[in-house]
């Protein structure tokens, strides 16, 4: 075995040792189980009232998110040929650290104490969001990137990650994005996009675009696409205020994601000459569609308006592989492997906006009772619906703030001299490389699922 390899095989190793060394010192000084189950525990600083949100019904929606988070984003990233089980274990290992990573930074944030971080099944949840958004990240610079790399986005990615959750849903007063349309889908994939074009390496060596070589891509496809359809409306309602606003999100999901695929349907045939679509792109209008309900989806009351969402998000994937990515890349200098701008990024930005649009429109009359649990502030009169949609709005900005600052420092520390690591021709199957030196996706390709 060569030299370079067994460094680096050692060096993956010893950083793994490092933090799982140090999340353990960590949990041993501060993190206790929320003592719930015991009603002579609770202090008086401890806020019992919210025992409910980590009782026995919130962990079949744990279950479903953690699935969805494991198998549903593990999946997303898995269409490279010869690359997709590696990337999944590089998915298990992003998760296995950020879940431990997130528990802790929200906690010291959200749970802390009597000098102790008290955390429960909902904590464990908003630890999934977290794991969700550096995954995210690290599709943006999928193969080009060594698993120590990814660690270390990973790190970083959740650190920033919870600061601007905590300043979107704590700081600037009740931002409602219950599924994540800014906070895990709009930064996670800007995060990673400027991650990336930090990462550039412009005099790399050019090489071919290889064949697909078989039905790998398509089968992790398939596969994915199917633990999206049943999880994702549970990790889009996970957070959502418990009662009838609950049904909402879960339902509107639904529509959203059957919606975004008809218009996948319609559109790709037209901008492509094969008449029958991947998987992998049935599959990134899956996403597409749950993405833009990630804030808008317990503020719709009707589920016309998540049909119109979800044929909007839809069309999203096929014209941003059509020509916005080329033009990432060739103009921008930004290579976005997975192409998490086109089913992350922008269907968050039109999530956001939705949202937006929802909040201005918030009437009691609309939403009856429901729309205390939506809109909290405005139905006891404390704040206007126009203060409230401003307040959502601003939510977009800071989060691709933060995202850009974040991603371009986040960069620059791996591309310091001992993590940097030159992709080989075995991460880059079923991608292809045009004359910019910008690799991609190949869309369409020559598999389709018969």
């Amino acid at each position: 075995m060569s030299e370079p390899s067994v460094t680096s095989r050692l060096r993956l190793s010893g950083l793994c040792f490092l933090l799982q060394t140090l999340t353990i010192l960590l949990f041993a000084a501060f993190v206790r189980f929320s003592p719930e189950s015991s009603p002579g525990l609770c202090s008086q600083p401890l806020n019992c009232s919210q025992r409910n949100q980590d009782s026995g019904l919130q962990h079949p929606r744990f279950w479903d998110v953690h699935l969805q988070t494991l198998l549903g984003f593990g999946f997303l990233m898995a269409f490279l040929s010869r690359y997709g089980p590696g990337s999944v274990a590089i998915s298990i290992l992003v998760v296995a650290f950020a879940i431990q990573w997130a528990v802790l930074l929200q906690g010291f944030l959200h749970q802390f104490w009597n000098g102790k971080i008290h955390m429960g099944a909902q904590s464990m949840v908003r630890a999934d969001f977290g794991a969700a958004a550096a995954l995210i990240s690290s599709g943006a610079v999928l193969g080009r990137v060594s698993p120590e790399q990814t660690l270390l986005l990973t790190l970083l990615g959740v650190t920033l990650f919870t600061l601007n959750e905590y300043t979107l849903l704590s700081l600037l007063g009740q931002v409602s994005d219950s599924g994540g349309s800014v906070t895990v889908h709009t930064f996670g994939a800007y995060f990673g996009l400027m991650v990336s074009r930090t990462l550039r390496q412009p005099h790399r060596e050019q090489r071919e675009g290889q064949q697909d070589t078989g039905h790998q891509a398509d089968v992790f496809a398939v596969v994915g696409t199917i633990y999206l359809w049943i999880f994702w409306p549970s990790f889009a309602s996970a957070t959502t205020a418990h009662g009838s606003a609950e049904p909402w999100a879960v339902l509107n999901t639904y529509f959203s994601m059957a919606a975004s695929t008809m218009a996948t349907f319609i559109l790709s045939p037209v901008l492509y000459e094969e008449s029958t679509l991947r998987m992998v792109q049935i599959q990134d209008a899956t996403v597409a569609g749950a993405a833009v309900m990630g804030m808008a989806g317990e503020m719709l009351v009707t589920p016309f308006g998540a049909l119109i969402a979800g044929f909007l998000a839809g069309l999203i994937p096929p014209l941003g592989f059509r020509f916005l990515t080329p033009f990432l890349c060739s103009r921008l200098k930004i290579q976005d492997t997975c192409g998490v701008h086109n089913i992350h990024g922008l269907p968050g930005v039109l999530g956001a906006l939705l949202g937006t649009l929802l909040a201005a429109l918030a009437t009691a009359d609309a939403y009856g009772g429901r729309l205390e649990l939506v809109f909290p502030r405005v139905a006891r009169g404390s704040r206007t619906r126009t203060e409230q949609a401003l307040l959502q709005l601003s939510a977009l900005p800071l989060s691709l703030l933060l995202a850009a600052l974040g991603g371009c420092l986040t960069g620059l520390v791996l591309r310091i001299k001992g993590l940097r690591s030159a992709p080989t021709n075995r991460y880059l199957q079923n991608t292809e490389v045009d004359e910019e030196g910008c690799e991609h996706r190949k869309e369409p390709g020559t598999s389709t699922l018969v």
